[in-house]
């Protein structure tokens, strides 16, 4: 904990200057970097505020010591903000989710001869990148372009200070014209890589036109050979352009931000504009925005995300006005930050916060299959229930009874989370009089007693968590039961249907778990598939009640004769499909004995 009287010490010399401040826990792992226009005024403001946010309160309860950075302003100190969160990671800051694993490909323009690659790191090198690609898929169209029509070489000899003794296979196949044995100017391959940033930058009408002229140039130089090629080029290049303008827009170039946001996650959707024709979406995803208000997240998209990327213009339309909004078109060399309310721009927002809400929705839907895929729901209900054992191994009780009689009760079990399908159980209810009606407590107290009675005698391992289907009288059952075992030491719930309410035993009020929550989900998935078994089981009986009820009209026909017509045909539909060859193969029938058989069987017979 943070030692408040050393703390007022400190505070009297820090200065009312820009600055960054870093809370650390007590390891000196950072938990939370801000910026501030007044240092001394933000950090006594933390430390004498009782905080309503729950966030902060919990920050500040974690907070053993503080650091601080000055600088001269305060846009220097929103750009170290964002350096220090992408150093750091500090769980209670707004976090840019991937930040290093999207793509980019990388011109190496600093070389004499560039080469064109993908990276996932981008250094301070000289080199020219284009991305992040979020859609792999893009760029690795983009990249095939460049190397199916602009002859980039694929090798990596630092030239021309390395050279190899002759050509690779790419000169002989024609994807590169060999500059590491000389086949190729400088100058010609500088002229080359001039036409790839144009195109990596979604300038084709410009690549288009220089490829015309050098074709026109070829032909009058009666180099058709040269022309043929760059005729190709340019075939494919406008091909290529056709599918890359996904809408046409007036105006020139603009970057169009697009926000949605749902509880702790947010997305950011960047639509490009470049020569009035829509090129490219980008996203990033955030989390830890719980607690954070829209424009402060917006504002850390900005600086930690749009700053440091190249392919960014001067006109930014936004979709809100984000935090610091008058020092950010500093902080963004001087870019122009538009808020546009109507007409063809506010239309170009409401397509980028469509794009963004969709990506958002894509993303919460692939976090929750993800949960139900994953253990979480065992930890998430151990914690929830205060049980001290994890609840690895679960038992679900279900009972059913179909018009006061065939009551049958069934056992499903669940191990970290998944069904265990060799330790499901069903049972005959045997104590309940179906003269008198069902009785779902009786039932109830009947199939635990010998389910687990069974379990202590064949000295089986027993479940860390016994769940039964109902409400409290269910529950109450069970208990009984397990208690007359000496086994009250295992933990028991049971869940209610019509509110989805969960009872613990000891407890008087009941849990409402949230919808969402895995651990409901875990819980529901338990009872619904004791349900399913129970129900299962239970038609199963009648089905054979009916048949021997049938059966019992035939004269000569015990029950051994039954049990060996069950057994190899399986229902009354399949008797009557037998051949009379095939039943007076079994023991104790003959021919005569079969034909009789089938002939009370018949449908006619029936009738």
């Amino acid at each position: 904990m943070l030692d408040r009287v050393a703390l007022s010490a400190r505070l009297a010399h820090l200065p009312e200057t820009p600055g960054v401040y870093l809370w650390k826990g007590s390891a000196g792992e950072v938990l939370y970097v801000g910026k501030a226009k007044r240092l001394r005024s933000r950090v006594r403001n933390y430390i004498a505020t009782d905080h309503p946010d729950p966030k902060t309160r919990i920050l500040m309860q974690r907070v053993a010591d503080f650091e601080t950075i000055v600088v001269p302003t305060e846009e220097q100190a929103l750009i170290l903000e964002s350096n220090l969160i992408k150093e750091h990671r500090p769980r209670f800051n707004i976090m840019l989710r991937d930040d290093k694993s999207y793509p980019y490909i990388k011109v190496t323009v600093q070389e004499p001869f560039p080469r064109v690659f993908v990276t996932r790191r981008v250094l301070e090198d000289g080199g020219r990148y284009f991305g992040p690609y979020t859609d792999v898929g893009t760029m690795r169209r983009s990249l095939d372009v460049v190397k199916r029509i602009f002859t980039v070489r694929s090798c990596r000899w630092a030239l021309p200070k390395e050279q190899p003794e002759r050509p690779c296979l790419d000169y002989y196949i024609h994807r590169c014209k060999a500059p590491c044995v000389g086949y190729q100017s400088e100058s010609d391959y500088g002229a080359m890589i001039e036409e790839v940033l144009a195109f990596l930058d979604g300038r084709v009408d410009e690549v288009l036109r220089r490829v015309r002229a050098r074709m026109a140039a070829a032909s009058d130089a009666l180099d058709f050979e040269r022309a043929a090629e760059l005729r190709d080029a340019f075939v494919h290049l406008q091909r290529m352009e056709e599918p890359s303008v996904v809408l046409s827009v007036e105006g020139g170039d603009r970057d169009v931000i697009g926000y949605a946001r749902d509880g702790d996650d947010a997305c950011v959707a960047w639509l490009r504009i470049r020569g009035g024709k829509l090129l490219a979406r980008e996203h990033r995803l955030l989390e830890h925005v719980d607690g954070e208000e829209d424009a402060a997240v917006l504002r850390a998209w900005l600086v930690g995300v749009y700053r440091p990327a190249e392919e960014r213009v001067r006109e930014v339309l936004l979709p809100f006005e984000p935090e610091d909004f008058a020092m950010l078109p500093t902080v963004l060399d001087d870019s122009q930050l538009r808020l546009p309310q109507r007409g063809p721009r506010r239309e170009l927002l409401d397509l980028a916060e469509q794009n963004a809400r969709h990506l958002l929705e894509e993303f919460l839907l692939a976090e929750e299959e993800t949960d139900e895929r994953a253990a979480d729901p065992v930890y998430e209900l151990g914690r929830v229930l205060g049980l001290e054992k994890l609840p690895r191994s679960l038992v679900c009780f279900d009972m059913s009874t179909a018009q006061g009689r065939d009551s049958v009760g069934s056992i499903v079990w669940f191990e970290n989370g998944r069904p265990r399908r060799a330790e499901y159980r069903t049972m005959r209810v045997k104590s309940v009089d179906p003269e008198h009606g069902p009785d779902d407590f009786a039932s109830m107290r009947e199939v635990v007693t010998r389910y687990f009675r069974r379990r202590v005698d064949e000295a089986k391992p027993l479940p860390d968590l016994v769940v039964v289907d109902g409400g409290k009288g269910q529950l109450s059952s069970a208990d009984e039961a397990l208690a007359a075992l000496g086994l009250t030491q295992l933990p028991l719930v049971s869940l209610a249907k019509r509110e989805e309410e969960v009872f613990v035993r000891g407890r008087s009020e009941s849990l409402r778990l949230s919808r969402r929550s895995s651990a409901l989900r875990l819980l529901q998935q338990s009872r619904d598939e004791a349900h399913r078994t129970a129900v299962g089981y239970n038609r199963k009986r009648r089905t054979m009640r009916t048949i021997t009820s049938e059966l019992l009209q035939i004269p000569g026909v015990g029950p051994k004769k039954r049990t060996v017509l069950l057994r190899t045909f399986g229902s009354l539909q399949g008797i009557r499909e037998a051949t009379v060859e095939q039943i007076a193969a079994l023991d104790g029938f003959s021919e005569a004995s079969a034909k009789r058989l089938l002939s009370t069987l018949s449908p006619e017979s029936t009738a």
